[in-house]
């Protein structure tokens, strides 16, 4: 393909309404989701991203049955709101328990794997459908994004970021030592339950992309992957949220040249760049490590 029949081609894709709101829906989504996950690997819960995506499935299915009883047309009406309510509750939940319960963090957020699927495979049952009607929020449909879905995605992101972003001085503390922040006054319990309904937001903004499966990678990987070239804090945040972005608009691009899924295009592209600066890293270093051998040897 020639830089002309590229530019070109780039341009109806832009100017598709389509892929205008499929765009604008990555960015949001790219911008927002390293944002809580740079919290979520600096405690060690990279993986409660993953739970509260299970939990969001019982509250899809519960809007779907609840929209099926009020015969609601399409039947899953409700299944975003529900979405946002469950998941957050269920954010809470294991917040709690992980904080003040016996039950340890990953047995609790096993229980949230398992009763997430369970529950939303039985009430979808309940409500008349079948499992398959659950795959849009479990892989992602992008392209049934509306312009209200944006609205509220929109106003979600900002209630994200103002958050994760204007409460950071306050939130690092109490991630990075929870007893010298409780020492300086800090309400750490509340602060820790704020992290985890903030990420219950950007789980239900981003399933309509990524799907609940993996959602959870928009969220670890860019941090990952930013954490391989700076080591503070606020820097890992400023770099995933600029590599969040960047990777679900190539993603996108992608997907539209090729005519691939959207979530699994955007998870393979974020991964392979993490594995390419790893290695890359991990090279540079042997280099280093190569070059001084050889200087205390000519010495």
């Amino acid at each position: 393909m020639s830089d002309a029949s590229l530019w070109s081609q780039l341009a109806i894709m832009v100017s598709s309404p389509l892929m205008q709101r499929s765009l604008l829906a990555a960015l949001l989504i790219g911008i927002s989701a390293p944002v809580m996950g740079t919290y979520l690997v600096h405690r060690k819960l990279a993986m409660l991203g993953d739970g509260i995506g299970h939990v969001a499935l019982t509250g899809v299915a519960l809007g779907w049955f609840v929209g099926s009883a009020l015969q609601l047309n399409p039947k899953d009406t409700l299944a975003f709101p529900f979405a946002v309510v469950v998941s957050l509750a269920g954010a809470v939940l294991i917040e709690v328990i992980r904080s003040r319960g016996k039950t340890s963090g990953d047995v609790a957020l096993a229980m949230l794997f398992y009763g997430g699927i369970a529950g939303g495979v039985l009430l979808i049952s309940l409500a008349g459908g079948t499992s398959a009607q659950l795959n849009s929020y479990l892989f992602g449909s992008i392209a049934t994004v509306t312009w209200n879905d944006l609205w509220i995605s929109g106003a979600l992101t900002a209630l994200v970021l103002l958050v994760g972003i204007g409460l950071r001085p306050a939130l690092f503390s109490a991630c990075n030592d929870a007893d010298f922040a409780t020492a300086s006054g800090l309400p750490v319990n509340l602060l820790s339950i704020l992290i985890a309904a903030a990420s219950a937001l950007t789980v239900s903004v981003s399933m309509r992309v990524v799907g609940a499966l993996l959602v959870s990678a928009l969220m670890i990987v860019p941090v990952a992957i930013a954490q391989i070239y700076v080591n503070s804090f606020k820097q890992t945040m400023h770099l995933a949220m600029f590599l969040g972005a960047a990777i679900c608009l190539t993603g996108l691009t992608i997907t539209y040249f090729y005519n691939l899924s959207p979530g699994a295009t955007i998870v393979v592209l974020a991964i392979a760049i993490y594995g390419l600066s790893a290695l890359g890293q991990a090279l540079l270093l042997a280099v280093k490590k190569r070059n001084r051998l050889k200087e205390n040897r000519a010495r």
